[in-house]
């Protein structure tokens, strides 16, 4: 499972013309499932980006995290995080999770991370999604559940 994480003064995502999840401060959540990614994937990630200390404390250092500072997360499947661009010039997405397995795991991360206590908006699962956002900082990680040594 592949993330990117952007810290954010406002964010929100439409589908058409209906906003259908929307956040003050917090993380934006860009979220990619893969092949082989089950529920332990999921935990993980969800309990790295609640407790991720990337908001700021009184000195201005990065050393507070989601959870502390009582932000909110929207949250975006975004399949293309497993897009493979070594070769040719269209990505290819073999390594990404089917629709329906994939939209599974991604209510189970939703589900992590409001079990963890963070308030969670979301966009519609495979829909064409407009997203706007301020990053703050700007700070942005990119997170792989397979990366975890």
């Amino acid at each position: 499972m592949r993330a990117v994480i952007q810290r954010v003064s406002r964010a929100r995502v439409s589908v058409g013309e209906k906003v259908v999840g929307e956040i003050g401060p917090g993380l934006m959540v860009l979220l990619g499932v893969g092949r082989e990614d089950g529920p332990e994937a999921a935990a993980y990630l969800a309990e790295k980006i609640a407790n991720l200390r990337v908001f700021e404390d009184d000195a201005g250092k990065m050393n507070r995290s989601l959870v502390e500072t009582a932000g909110a997360a929207l949250v975006v499947s975004q399949f293309t995080l497993y897009g493979d661009v070594r070769r040719g010039r269209r990505p290819g997405f073999d390594r990404a999770a089917p629709p329906e397995p994939a939209k599974a795991l991604y209510e189970v991360f939703v589900d992590e991370l409001r079990r963890r206590g963070v308030r969670v908006e979301t966009g519609v699962f495979q829909a064409q999604m407009t997203v706007e956002l301020a990053n703050e900082g700007p700070v942005t990680i990119l997170l792989d559940s397979e990366k975890t040594i």
